[in-house]
């Protein structure tokens, strides 16, 4: 007995097949617009304590990889740091949402942070990637400046500044090494430590470096992963398209506050500075980086430094 046509013995594809090839077309754009573009991605909030998420995090940052984008990733670590000063018994106080660091807690902070830088490197090994771990110190990447800020006095209502110890923002960015690495299709993963003119190495918000790294080397992308889905109207929708102007608008009304203002005011720095755009989402949703890159309705709050 001859054989069947081939032809017969096929089968309609199922629906979650289709469903797939459906979504890899809706990327093809994006995968074309974004092919050679630096991201930079910053990682914090409590989703770095999850190995399960930690993991998602670094499969997403393989496969940008694998499709032509060059991700730089930089990473926080104030939970993890505060865990250990509190196993210590080492106090800490805040100002603006920044830690007061002693020379004992800059020891600390410094600690912690390569040890999640390295743990960062081996999961994005781990998922098939060449990650290398840096900090700000590495190459004279980082040029760090002394942060200090005031804070009015109750009774006699006179601004006083106020000593942060070794806090600061970043003043300068030497992209020579990342160049090195992106090309050589690794992925740098940065701890947000600095070195002053003075010598000293100065802790970094992460959120502040990886907008300076973002501006410094063109990013077209600044990815913020926190722990909120984005910026909230008063009514709890999420807002999903901003610029300054109406970030301005929200903050004077009040819809923005507490710790959204100084992200915001980093993507709004970021976007004046040459990043096409950068995006606030919630590094606790599994993928959501690649929700937002790669499907129309994307996953977070995106700035942009003119209306959409």
């Amino acid at each position: 007995m001859s054989a069947k046509p081939f032809a017969e013995t096929r089968h309609a594809p199922a629906p979650e097949l289709l469903a797939k090839a459906e979504v890899l077309v809706e990327a093809l754009p994006y995968l074309q617009r974004y092919a050679g573009a630096v991201f930079v991605v910053k990682y914090g909030g409590h989703a770095m304590g999850d190995p399960e998420l930690a993991r998602d995090f670094a499969e997403d940052i393989v496969l940008l990889k694998a499709v032509g984008i060059r991700p730089i990733v930089v990473h926080g670590g104030g939970p993890q740091i505060g865990a250990m000063l509190k196993r210590l018994g080492h106090e800490s106080a805040f100002v603006d949402g920044l830690r007061v660091t002693d020379a004992a807690t800059a020891e600390i902070a410094e600690m912690v942070l390569g040890a999640i830088n390295k743990q960062l490197v081996t999961w994005i090994n781990q998922a098939g990637g060449r990650a290398v771990g840096l900090s700000g110190k590495d190459a004279a990447l980082i040029t760090a400046t002394k942060v200090s800020r005031t804070r009015r006095d109750e009774g006699s209502m006179i601004e006083q500044v106020v000593d942060l110890g070794f806090v600061g923002d970043p003043t300068g960015v030497d992209r020579t090494l990342l160049d090195v690495l992106t090309a050589a299709d690794m992925v740098p993963v940065i701890a947000p430590i600095g070195t002053g003119a003075d010598g000293h190495t100065y802790n970094i918000n992460a959120d502040t470096m990886a907008g300076a790294i973002a501006a410094a080397t063109g990013a077209a992308r600044l990815f913020l992963l926190t722990d909120v889905p984005g910026v909230l109207s008063k009514d709890k929708r999420l807002l999903t398209d901003l610029d300054p102007a109406a970030i301005a608008a929200l903050i004077a009304d009040g819809t923005i506050s507490g710790g959204m203002i100084p992200k915001l005011e980093t993507c709004v720095d970021a976007v004046t500075r040459g990043v096409d755009a950068a995006v606030i989402l919630d590094g606790r949703v599994p993928h959501a980086m690649l929700l937002e890159i790669f499907t129309r309705q994307g996953a977070g709050t995106l700035v942009r430094k003119e209306p959409a």
